[in-house]
């Protein structure tokens, strides 16, 4: 797993009361809803508004916890694009609480027209904007 140092993209949360269970350790299933919430962050830190932004489908996502997040931490998401398909983008993730690594997660994504479920290649102008963004150049590669 890449470093938090390989990352350019970092979206602090707090964690909340309700995304914990009783002895206030996060349930494992909220880290991937904070995913989700960093992967729409990380589409607005490239430029695009919800209007403009490119639309897609999860495909893949899986995770492996290194320890736990607790009511009340702050915790960076920590997102970059690990591989660029011809119709796919796979993240490369982690969730760190100051420096300690808590979770690690590859997350698939198939590119889709805008408004619709069908598939079609990367658009070349975010394929541009996500080479200039990114810290640690992504993999290429052709479609899942």
């Amino acid at each position: 797993m890449s470093p938090r140092s390989d990352f350019r993209f970092l979206h602090r949360l707090r964690v909340r009361w309700s995304e914990c269970d009783q002895q206030g350790i996060v349930f494992n299933v909220n880290y991937f809803l904070y995913y989700d919430i960093a992967q729409w962050e990380w589409i607005r830190a490239l430029g695009y508004s919800f209007k403009d932004a490119p639309e897609f489908l999860t495909a893949r996502i899986e995770s492996d916890f290194k320890g736990a997040a607790l009511f009340d931490d702050e915790i960076d998401i920590a997102l970059r694009a690990g591989r660029i398909g011809t119709k796919s983008l796979t993240f490369a993730g982690a969730i760190f609480r100051g420096e300690e690594l808590l979770n690690v997660a590859r997350i698939a994504y198939v590119y889709v027209r805008k408004g619709t479920r069908d598939t079609a290649p990367l658009d070349q102008g975010l394929i541009e904007r996500i080479l200039a963004f990114e810290k640690t150049s992504p993999e290429r590669g052709s479609a899942r």
